[in-house]
């Protein structure tokens, strides 16, 4: 049958009719049209063109920019013009004398040479190409060139690849050769060649181009420029970022800010309408490109089946009844398939510049609309679009803090925030979800960012395969259509049962991830507490929840793969069917062949859909959140769109002057203000007038919950401000800068020193003064690096009074004229708060500059106030003036101060944590988290292999995926041998239904064997995964205190999520992928092998240049993706660290320092992407050629040297054609196998890492143990590491059962080493016994269930507070109650009138919303709920208000069973003077041991030095006195 479209008719059509010929219509006056048109054109811009003077262009420096290799291509066009010229005047001769020649042909001729006369005058003003007339004019010239040699193309060399076209200018003679060559070299060779002039996107800013922006025509297509790179990455061990190609600066952040921001931005211009239509508008002419490369590469895709079939019908056929040679076919089989690959990835080179571009520049317009927004928290009642609640009822903790904090909640009569005035607690969700829309919306717009491919080019594919099919089947290709059609609903049935899966797989994997977050919050706690068990058991049942869907994911992924690769053979053979049974055609090996791949091309499409789809519409949801956020976000008052008359109220004073008037402020825009946890509404009201003094301190007091912080916040405008009359005002002069420090200290991911510059110029002698004033100097001393320590991400590195010190030191160095510091002592001891007034706040760096101080230790700082206001609880001034008469307005205020002055009376010394002098020298953090280069490690590669068996599954499923393969090319083959019978069979005789038949059941066996292998597999990676995730959270739960002091938390967290989802999902997609890619091209060149046998010489090589291609690519892109990936997180980090900073950053009005740090790492985050992107365009442009051309070997071997039946020459050509295609598949899966695996070895790293002594059955304590709290220390030794120094020295002492001891000592002493020592969490030299047993001897669990802890900083859980006392829900709700009000709770909460903490109470991540009182409270209620004979408090009640250290100590006096044991680490003298015992360390080693009242009768004992200092000597002796023995 021959093939309908016959190229022969297409060319035929397309030639020139020569009905009464004319010199009009003749081709030759095509050229003479077009050089028309240039001209016109020319004359015209140059008539319409303005003249301004151009300003100077440095870019036109030849030498910088690559001119002279330009120059030297143009010379040349130029010197082919006048050849090409002086050949048309030689064939005018030529012509003159041949008296066969046409008689119009002389004037064409004539016109040729004008017309080369005018292309050689173009290429003469387009010589110097930097110039816009010189751009301009090479553009006329390629463009009439190439009209020129299209023309002649189709006249004299097309010809020769038909057997009966005349070549049309043969009377050129000799010259016509020449003309050709010359004519090829000016109009394709030298443009293709050409490197494209540098033109920089801003004149007078031009920077170093980019090689992409350089590169010829040829270069771009074939991506040639990125050869030196490839090269250079191969011969280096890791290709730095310093040696990628330069940032193009059409891809820098800043241009893009001025392209796109007046089409996305409504501060630069936008109007109202969608995003998305302004991305489209600012890439508009990017997207018209993609259109056309996308049609080009659609067309190309159906080279192939037309030059298969043309083949093949011409090895049935013979020539006869085809006017083109074979060798045509041949080459299109080549260069169809090779145009179409170079469309394709021109395609993704602009889709990938794009999504770059959008990503790049949406990260910066959400992070400046941010800088605007007003932030507010999440109501706690819920938002559906934020669901943080895991399945096991517990809150996920939430990473982002709050930035303008309340005020430290003491007492705080709310269980979910600290400050009511404040809309919600510290974690604010809006905050959250600001952070979400560059991470996971941001994502989901980038992963659509090809949506053109499921608009355009899926429907014209379709389209084109159905026209097609028509062509060559005729309607039995509507039959197999209507088949595909129906059954297809079965693969959309599949997915969508697939994405309810994948849903509750992702919940099941949240639910898992919350835990393992909660776990590692609280990893010390768990420790101390013994309670790994009991959490491996919890992380384990989530984690079997989360494989159960995960196996229904891979039963349902075979299910779907199933359905989709039968519908296509289905639909085949109902097709072919049709076509031999209803129309009576027979069926050929031409057909076959060239119609199967069609059939592949519908089924990907349709395929495609499914996910493109819903790809398509997450994409949308978080571009309509974008856009939601751009539009909808409620702004601060300075950007918003206020009332006039507020903005008059406003703008009526402009004065020096700071303060308020009849002024009211809300936290939200709306008339009622924003809604707080404790469901009322708050609002700041300053009625009358309220004016800070200029030039002195003053401070702002009032009780927790009043809105000092908001006091604060509606200066500095971040609050809503809604005038109450016509005098209403506020102001805050700005003029000589403002300086902020937040309560909830927020640093940068910098070293302290860059904190406290924050982008001012160093100044030495006022820098140290800073470090001075603000008690730092001693801290740097505990860090080898000094100031240039990193503080690492959130402060990691640095306690909470050490940030505090270091945002208050920032503010200090500023040379702003006001500072706003809220509650910065809060966080501090009361020595460092002495010394922070004393030095700091009465220090020259503070004297003459305006300071409003928000505090709540009144006797410390009223000495150095000169105004004070105190604020009620209802948000209304009280008082103004002098301490005293705050105090006189406010008796609880005043008591208050009473109680903090004689804490401050009875302080000794700080203790801070104590230094392990581990650290590195270099200021990084103490462990740097190892960077793997080169390839993944078979450790790591053969942890997964074990994890998914032994030998014997692997033999099965290989054996199993081999013979499915196996099966699929016998499918082809028989196909071709049915279609062959119809040639040598008589007509009539060969029977459909018969070989249909066998075809069906060869499928069956094909579907059988893969999906044996599939199943097994997926049961298989159960098993991996499983043992994968349980390894390492083994290892989590079993390392040591040490290890985990050195490692971020967030490191750990990012095994269990990012490595272990690649292991449930990627990992495992790239292993099957590879397995099943080798055995596929094993099969596949064996098939060919086998008929042509020397098919082995060109396919090895092949598959060797595939694998020299593969090793360069997979070099090169490892080392970029690396460089990408470490540029993106940065990105990401700047993001957050800003948003958590919005307020501090609007204070100090460093918006602008913040903008360009963001740009400068986007620009670096660009740098790397882009040539990532662009590599693999690279590979698959070599690959592909490679393919190609090996297509068009075996071809031309196969109909000039081997001739053979067509059929097996169809079958041939699939198989080469799938064994080439295959060799790209297999370098890009080895590729993703390179990349994936660093997930391997990332969660390695964290299963082979320190671990502590294992439980044993020998290790267990009897029954009964322990009866009692005795406590015997023989020769006790500690350190930190094996090899580092002692901290403890031969400690010796015994403490009897029910005693109280309290432990005192300056630091450094080792107070808190000997409580660690005794839970065995370092290591320990001597014994220690615990009611008799060694300790030793005993499992680290039963050993830490039956002592608790009680740390300075307790550690909480998120959730309810009854999932705080009993997480593993052994007691009932009696029991719980009676450990609160034991513990103190009740007492504390009686004068509350709402807000009580409860057993349904809801607590933060870390108890962010609960005071320290609170928070110790709870942590006393557990101790009392575990009933540990061992109690021991390490600091807790350090820094705690008086009232609440009061109640937890009548606790401990009264609460507790005689037979407990409690062991008190304080610097408070007056909480352990009436101790039992009290024990004095010093460098590690116990000084004095005894009763208080025995040792301070030692007039040169060490407590009795301590007690001397106090300034409460009396009271501290009659303590010791009611107490002593």
């Amino acid at each position: 049958m021959d093939f309908p479209p016959n190229i022969q008719i297409v060319i035929g059509a397309a030639r020139v009719p020569v009905v009464d010929p004319s010199i009009w219509t003749s081709t030759l006056a095509l050229p003479l049209y077009g050089a028309a048109t240039s001209v016109l054109l020319l004359l015209f811009r140059a008539l319409t063109r303005r003249t301004p003077s151009e300003p100077p262009k440095s870019w036109k420096d030849l030498s910088r920019y690559g001119g002279p290799v330009v120059l030297v291509h143009n010379f040349l066009r130029f010197l082919a013009c006048l050849a090409l010229f002086g050949l048309s005047v030689a064939s005018l001769f030529i012509a003159g004398v041949n008296t066969d020649a046409r008689a119009d042909a002389a004037p064409l001729n004539i016109g040729l040479c004008v017309f080369y006369l005018y292309a050689s005058l173009l290429a003469g003003v387009a010589l110097p190409a930097t110039t816009k007339l010189g751009s301009t004019v090479a553009l006329h010239l390629s463009s009439i060139l190439a009209v020129a040699f299209g023309v002649f193309f189709y006249r004299d060399i097309l010809p020769f690849a038909t057997y009966t076209w005349p070549v049309q200018d043969a009377a050129d003679g000799p010259l016509l050769r020449p003309k050709l060559v010359v004519l090829t070299l000016a109009a394709v060779i030298i443009p293709l060649l050409t490197p494209r002039p540098y033109v920089p996107v801003d004149p007078l800013n031009p920077m170093e181009p980019n090689p992409e922006q350089t590169a010829s025509p040829l270069s771009l297509m074939l991506f040639s420029f990125l050869d030196p790179i490839i090269f250079l990455a191969y011969k280096l061990p890791h290709l730095p970022y310093d040696l990628l190609p330069p940032l193009a600066d059409s891809d820098h952040s800043e241009n893009l800010k001025e392209r796109g921001f007046p089409n996305v931005d409504t501060f630069s211009g936008a109007g109202p309408r969608h995003i998305f239509f302004g991305i489209i508008k600012t890439f508009r002419s990017e997207f018209a490109t993609i259109i056309v490369t996308l049609l080009l590469y659609v067309v190309c895709s159906f080279a192939s089946p037309i030059g298969i079939n043309r083949v093949l019908a011409y090895l049935e056929n013979g020539a006869e009844d085809s006017p083109i040679r074979p060798f045509v076919w041949i080459l299109w089989l080549a260069l169809g398939p090779l145009t179409g690959t170079l469309s394709l990835q021109s395609y993704y080179r602009i889709s990938m510049r794009i999504l770059v571009q959008v990503e790049g520049m949406l990260t910066e317009l959400i992070f400046e609309h941010a800088l605007r927004v007003r932030v507010k928290a999440h109501n706690p009642d819920g938002d559906e679009d934020n669901d943080t609640t895991s399945d096991d009822g517990t809150l996920n903790p939430s990473e982002t803090q709050s930035v303008a904090s309340s005020d430290t909640a003491q007492g705080t009569p709310s269980t979910t925030s600290k400050d009511p005035k404040r809309p919600a607690a510290s974690s604010s969700i809006d905050v959250g979800k600001i952070s979400n829309l560059v991470t996971t919306d941001l994502r989901n717009v980038t992963n659509m960012s090809d949506f053109l491919m499921l608009l355009f080019y899926m429907p014209v594919t379709v389209v084109f395969c159905i026209i097609f099919l028509y062509i060559v089947l005729g309607w039995s290709a509507f039959v197999g259509m209507g088949t595909m059609i129906l059954l297809f609903p079965l693969s959309g049935v599949a997915s969508q049962i697939l994405q309810v899966i994948q849903k509750r797989r992702i919940k099941a994997a949240d639910a898992r991830i919350g835990t393992i977050s909660e776990t590692m919050n609280v990893l010390r706690m768990i420790k101390l507490f013994g309670w790994e068990e009991k959490m491996l058991a919890r992380v384990n049942e989530k984690r079997e929840d989360e494989l159960t869907w995960i196996w229904k994911r891979e039963i349902f992924e075979w299910v779907a793969n199933t359905t989709n690769n039968l519908i296509p053979i289905v639909t085949m053979v109902i097709t072919y069917a049709s076509l031999t049974v209803l129309m009576k055609q027979e069926l050929r090996p031409s057909i076959i062949f060239s119609t199967m791949p069609v059939f592949d091309m519908l089924r990907d499409q349709l395929h495609m859909a499914n996910y493109r789809i819903i790809q398509f519409i997450d994409a949308k949801v978080s571009l309509d959140r974008i856009n939601d956020f751009l539009h909808n976000t409620e702004l601060l008052d300075s950007y918003s769109a206020q009332e006039e008359s507020a903005v008059e109220f406003i703008a009526a004073e402009v004065s020096t002057d700071i303060g308020f008037r009849d002024a009211r402020f809300t936290w939200s825009s709306d008339s009622d203000g924003s809604a707080t946890p404790s469901k009322h509404k708050f609002a700041l009201r300053i009625e009358d007038e309220l004016y800070f003094k200029r030039g002195c301190i003053n401070l702002v007091l009032g009780p927790t919950g009043s809105g000092k912080t908001s006091l604060l916040m509606a200066l500095l405008g971040e609050m809503h401000f809604t005038p109450s009359s016509p005098r209403s005002w506020y102001n805050l002069p700005r003029e000589g800068g403002v300086a902020y420090a937040a309560q909830e200290s927020w640093v940068l991911n910098e070293t302290i020193r860059s904190n406290i510059l924050f982008g001012s110029e160093y100044d030495e002698e006022r820098y140290k003064k800073v470090l001075y004033q603000c008690a730092l100097e001693r801290d740097l001393e505990l860090f080898d690096a000094g100031d240039q320590s990193e503080v690492g991400e959130k402060g990691l590195t640095l306690s909470g009074g050490q940030k505090a010190r270091c945002t208050l030191a920032r503010a200090i160095y500023s040379k702003a004229e006001i500072l706003l510091l809220d509650d910065v002592l809060a966080a501090l001891d009361v020595h460092t708060s002495k010394w922070i007034v004393e030095k700091c706040f009465s220090g020259d760096l503070v004297q003459g500059r305006t300071v409003i101080l928000v505090t709540h230790n009144v006797a410390l700082v009223a000495p150095i106030a000169d105004f004070t206001i105190s604020i009620g609880l209802n948000g209304r001034i009280l008082s103004q003036g002098s301490v005293v008469q705050a105090l006189q307005h406010d008796i609880a205020l005043a008591e208050e101060a009473n109680a903090d002055l004689e804490v401050m009376e009875q302080a000794v010394t700080e203790e801070p944590i104590e230094v392990k002098k581990d650290t590195p020298g270099d200021g990084k953090l103490i462990l740097a988290e190892e960077l793997q280069l080169g390839k993944v490690k078979w450790s790591a590669v053969n942890l997964y292999l074990r994890g998914l068996g032994g030998a014997g599954f692997y033999i099965v499923m290989l054996g199993s995926v081999t013979l499915s393969k196996i099966s699929q090319i016998y499918e082809t083959w028989y196909l071709g041998y049915f279609a062959s019978l119809y040639e040598i069979s008589p007509p009539g005789s060969v029977s459909v239904s018969y070989h249909l038949g066998i075809f069906c059941l060869i499928t069956l066996f094909d579907v059988v064997f893969r999906s044996f292998g599939d199943v097994l597999f997926a049961y298989a990676v159960l098993r991996a995964s499983r043992d994968i995730h349980r390894k390492l959270i083994e290892s989590i739960l079993g390392t040591t205190l040490r290890w985990l002091d050195i490692t971020p938390a967030s490191r750990v967290i990012a095994r269990f999520t990012a490595d272990i989802t690649a292991v449930d999902g990627p990992i495992l997609n790239v292993f099957y992928g590879f397995v099943f890619v080798t055995i596929s091209m094993v099969t596949s060149f064996s098939a060919v092998v086998l008929l042509t046998p020397l098919f082995m010489v060109p396919g090895v090589l092949a598959a060797l240049i595939g694998g020299v291609l593969g090793q360069l690519f997979v070099k090169a892109q490892l080392s970029v993706k690396r460089e990408s990936s470490n540029a993106k997180a940065p990105v990401l980090g700047h993001f957050g660290a800003a948003i958590a900073g919005l307020t501090s950053i609007r204070a100090y009005g460093a918006q602008g320092p913040f903008i360009e740090e963001s740009l400068r790492r986007i620009n670096k985050y660009t740098r790397a992407a882009r040539t990532l992107s662009n590599l693999d365009r690279w590979v698959g442009v070599r690959l592909s050629a490679v393919g190609n051309i090996l297509a068009a070997v075996l071809a031309t071997y196969l109909v000039y040297f081997q001739r053979t039946t067509a059929n097996n020459v169809g079958f041939s050509l699939s198989m080469a054609a799938g064994f080439s295609m295959r060799i790209l598949f297999w370098v890009r899966v080895w590729n993703d196998a390179q990349i994936q695996g660093n997930s391997l070895e990332r969660i390695q790293q964290y299963i082979d890492i320190e671990q502590e002594k294992k439980p044993t059955e020998a290790g267990k304590p009897p029954a009964h143990w322990p009866s009692s709290g005795e406590l015997v220390v023989e020769k006790l030794s500690a350190r930190y590491s094996p090899d580092g120094p002692k901290v403890l020295h031969d400690i010796s002492f015994r403490i009897n059962s029910g005693e109280r001891v309290g432990i005192v000592g300056r630091t450094g002493s080792g107070k808190s080493s000997l409580t660690l020592a005794l839970l065995r969490c370092i290591y320990t030299e001597g014994a220690v016994h615990y009611d008799g047993i060694s300790t030793a001897s005993i499992n680290l669990d039963a050993l830490r269930s039956n002592i608790t802890i009680i740390p300075q900083m307790p550690e909480l859980l998120s959730g309810t507070l009854r999932h705080n006392l009993d997480p593993f829900e052994q007691y009932d709700d009696g029991t719980l109650n009676s450990a609160l009000r034991a513990a103190g709770l009740f007492s504390l909460q009686e004068e509350m009138e709402e807000g009580r903490l409860v057993l349904d109470s809801v607590i933060s991540s870390g108890g962010s919303n609960l005071s320290v009182g609170q928070r110790q409270i709870l942590a006393l209620a557990r101790a009392i709920v575990r009933d540990s004979k061992l109690l021991i408090l390490d600091e807790a009640t350090s820094a705690i208000d008086y009232k609440t250290d009061t109640v937890i100590q009548a606790s401990l006096r009264n609460e507790l069973k005689p037979d407990v044991t409690v062991i008190t680490v304080a610097h408070r003298l007056q909480t352990i003077l009436d101790s039992d015992k009290i024990m004095v360390l010093d460098d590690g080693r116990i000084v004095e041991f005894d009763a208080p009242k025995a040792l301070l009768q030692n007039a040169k004992g060490k407590l009795r030095a301590l007690v001397d200092e106090s300034g409460d000597k009396s009271n501290l002796f009659a303590m010791a006195e009611g107490k002593g023995i």
